[in-house]
């Protein structure tokens, strides 16, 4: 096994297109991080396909900041020590509803239930009349394409290089954010098709490039748009930043873990 390079942070984002928290580990599962994307808001006015209100028509979402009202409970699935103890490592289930229920903290600073009909009223803020949304709770992660999301750290600092811009990789809303030995950018796109262990026990299989959106120009701070972002992901990388993956054994990640090369 190679060595190719270690994680450098871990991400989820409880409420999709609100902004993500930072772990200091993360149970990596079939359906992805533990915790990441539980909820999404609904939106009549989004397509059947993709029915959800994004940061793409609310960049205000992003400052919206959620919490786990029980963080101990979000943290990994209640049985996971019984279940890897049980041979050859039996599928752990999620915590109860009510025990992965939401805080949301608004721009203003007023905190409110996820399920609070006022948090949908702020959301609509600026929004015309054809919006209208609601709740949709998943056990599963809502995610756009695959569980697992990766993005190199290189990648960020050559698009930066590229539009003469700090590029600040949270914008890339990824779960796993690596440190490549490949010193240059977008080496990870060299990893499609490829098998990768992450620390002691979580095997991906890397599938396809991420197609990329509004979504990586806005500033994860401020919200505020840089359209040169994509303008060069589309020019000069295809409209793609970052890979997909797909969990083919489950475990738990740290930072600082080594990512090797499998096959």
């Amino acid at each position: 096994m190679k060595i190719i390079g270690k994680v450098d942070s871990l991400w989820r984002y409880p409420v999709k297109s609100m902004r993500g928290e930072e772990l200091e580990e993360a149970f990596v599962g079939y359906a992805g991080v533990y915790g990441d994307r539980l909820f999404a808001f609904k939106d009549v006015a989004a397509i059947d396909g993709f029915p959800y209100l994004t940061g793409r028509e609310q960049q205000d979402m992003l400052l919206y900041r959620p919490s786990f009202q029980q963080p101990d409970k979000a943290a990994r699935p209640p049985n996971l020590t019984a279940a890897e103890n049980l041979e050859p490592g039996v599928t752990p289930i999620y915590a109860d509803p009510s025990e992965l229920a939401l805080n949301v903290e608004t721009p203003s600073g007023e905190i409110f239930a996820i399920d609070d009909p006022v948090l949908i009223d702020r959301l609509l803020t600026g929004l015309n009349e054809k919006h209208a949304i609601t709740l949709l709770r998943s056990d599963r992660a809502l995610t756009d394409c695959r569980p697992v999301s990766l993005f190199s750290l290189q990648s960020a600092q050559q698009l930066g290089e590229e539009i003469g811009a700090t590029v600040d990789k949270r914008s890339f809303r990824a779960n796993i954010y690596v440190d490549l030995a490949a010193v240059e950018g977008f080496a990870e796109d060299k990893l499609i098709g490829k098998t990768v262990q992450i620390g002691a026990k979580i095997v991906l299989s890397l599938l396809e490039r991420d197609p990329r959106c509004k979504m990586i120009t806005l500033d994860p701070d401020t919200a505020e748009a840089n359209p040169e972002v994509l303008k060069m992901v589309v020019k000069g990388h295809d409209g793609m930043a970052g890979i997909y993956g797909a969990v083919l054994v489950e475990g738990e990640v740290r930072p600082g873990d080594e990512i090797k090369l499998l096959n």
